[in-house]
């Protein structure tokens, strides 16, 4: 059985962001994410996760208000993107996050991949103990992100060739980015290291979309158990009352996805 894991930067939101990791192991949740958990210092969030694994964290983006979205392809930004990574890597190793999703920033072009695979590089070496994740976005979600193509952020990866670094699949952003994502999966599988499900078109509750949630829980069981499935999406209502397709994926329920 995977692992699910509530994204607590979207769900729970009726509550205060320290409450939300009770509210979610109540109701059914085996662990959470959290985008950015750098507003509340690491002892707060110790003790509201009160021993709830962490799926992953993200490293910081910057300032979002002005367009900052993570600086590990940006020229010009080494310094500031390793004071970010060891402000993530610190809180990561703190609350034993199982992966640290490195935001590559708003960049293009050959000198902006060199400084991606430099820093990762990097990061790497400066954190062996820390499991990294790159996550492919799209352009009209995340409009001038670098890493905005499943087949280019597996280039990246081949050439790093290093265990610790894998692929996050969203399913919301696959689909965005290249029309059907279980082709996306089946490509890429092997590189896979985190998983986000969302309703397709909405963002809303998982299920829809053509994509069976069913076969890609029989999938990670049978191929890559340790992989957590992340609710990232918009509950149409309250988180509570939506989470039908978490009862249903539990029972492998045909009654999702397809």
């Amino acid at each position: 059985m995977p692992r699910f894991a509530a994204n607590l930067t979207l769900l729970f939101n009726e509550v205060p962001m320290l409450d939300r990791p009770d509210w979610a192991a109540r109701c059914g949740f085996d662990g959470v994410e959290v985008l950015f958990p750098y507003d509340q210092p690491m002892a707060d969030w110790e003790r509201a996760l009160n021993g709830l694994p962490v799926a992953l964290i993200n490293t910081p983006p910057g300032d979002w208000a002005s367009g900052d979205r993570g600086f590990a392809a940006v020229p010009g930004m080494e310094l500031r993107f390793r004071d970010s990574f060891l402000r993530a890597a610190d809180y990561a190793t703190r609350l034993q996050a199982g992966r640290v999703h490195v935001m590559a920033g708003v960049a293009k072009g050959p000198q902006a991949e060199q400084c991606y695979v430099e820093n990762l590089t990097w990061a790497l070496a400066e954190a062996p103990d820390l499991t990294l994740t790159l996550e492919p976005l799209n352009p009209e979600d995340m409009p001038g992100y670098f890493l905005n193509d499943y087949d280019q952020a597996a280039r990246i990866l081949d050439d790093l060739a290093d265990p610790r670094i894998g692929l996050q699949f969203d399913l919301w952003h696959a689909a965005r980015l290249h029309g059907d994502p279980a082709l996306v999966w089946q490509d890429h599988r092997h590189r896979i290291n985190h998983v986000q499900i969302a309703g397709f078109p909405s963002r809303n509750e998982p299920g829809g979309g053509g994509f069976s949630l069913p076969d890609l829980c029989d999938q990670i069981d049978a191929h890559c158990p340790q992989v957590w499935i992340a609710g990232e999406y918009r509950p149409a209502k309250g988180t509570a009352q939506g989470l039908g397709w978490l009862a249903a994926l539990k029972s492998r329920s045909a009654l999702i996805g397809g």
